[in-house]
């Protein structure tokens, strides 16, 4: 198992440092496919417009026929569908998606970094604020600086670029769906591989179970919502987690703000109850729950 473990992190790293070492290919959605298009039919020769998500912006040529940046040519897309992002294939442009057993799909938001959803499902806010924000305040709450952090549910990794960014000295961080982990790659806004950051694609249920007791400083859990994986919610996963949690540890649980009127349940006070029964002291704190270690 650990050879395993070590192989594929190896594989990961350097997927990461290659998609560091080269320029990023472009990234459309339909606001840059529509800018191009308007370019192209004002007679316009450069546009400036963004072609990574809103992290910067470039100029590009305009030709009658294609459009060129970063020395190569591209064709203009026919149309591009909303809360769609378009990625470069080698030959068009295609949608930033996957479907398996179930629809991974990159989505535009009006703050530059992207959410993904899982068959429509959102997997991060992004109603009031960027999800990068909103990652960057929860980890605060954690205080990273100098610790090592076990980021159970990966995700697009704004937790682990956080955390990096403060300075925590190492992030060990899991993501089981290798569709999601096909679309870090994709995804400018999604931490690069580093020597403080290691990437597993493993079911964090099993493998926390392998991890040393007392090994970690502090944990971020942001699941999927309950009704999708309950395993990540139950009671022999937060005793997991206190297992591997040193003393005086600081847990944040992403819980979400379900309407107990309709959904019949109240999460986060569940939520609150198993980690308490753990060995946690638990309280809410915005859209989840912070605790810590007894």
């Amino acid at each position: 198992m650990r050879s395993h473990r070590k192989g594929l992190r190896t594989c990961l790293a350097g997927r990461y440092a290659d998609r560091v070492s080269a320029s990023f290919p472009p990234l459309l959605t339909s606001t840059e496919i529509e800018k191009l298009a308007l370019a192209r039919n004002a007679g316009a020769t450069v546009l400036e417009c963004s072609l990574d998500l809103q992290r910067s912006m470039t100029a590009v040529a305009i030709h009658d026929s294609d459009w060129a940046w970063n020395g190569r040519r591209y064709p203009y897309p026919a149309h591009g569908r909303d809360r769609t992002i378009y990625y470069w294939a080698g030959a068009e442009f295609l949608p930033a998606a996957r479907y398996a057993s179930s629809l991974i799909k990159l989505v535009p938001t009006d703050w530059g970094a992207p959410t993904f959803e899982i068959d429509g499902i959102k997997m991060l806010p992004t109603s009031r604020m960027s999800p990068y924000a909103d990652a960057e305040r929860k980890v605060a709450l954690i205080k990273p600086q100098g610790k090592i952090i076990l980021d159970t549910c990966g995700g697009l990794g704004y937790f682990a670029a956080w955390c990096v960014k403060s300075r925590a000295a190492r992030v060990r961080s899991y993501e089981k769906n290798p569709d999601v982990v096909w679309l870090r790659t994709l995804n400018p806004w999604s931490p690069a591989d580093s020597p403080e950051l290691q990437l597993y694609q493993l079911d964090v249920t099993a493998a926390v179970t392998t991890l040393t007791a007392g090994s970690v400083d502090a944990v971020l859990h942001d699941p999927p919502r309950f009704g999708i994986a309950g395993e990540l919610y139950s009671q022999d996963f937060y005793d997991e987690l206190a297992r591997v949690l040193r003393r005086k540890g600081a847990l944040f649980h992403y819980t979400g703000t379900p309407n107990r009127l309709s959904s019949g349940r109240d999460v986060p006070n569940e939520v609150a109850g198993r980690l308490r029964k753990a060995g946690f002291s638990a309280e809410r704190a915005g859209d989840g729950i912070l605790a810590e270690k007894r």
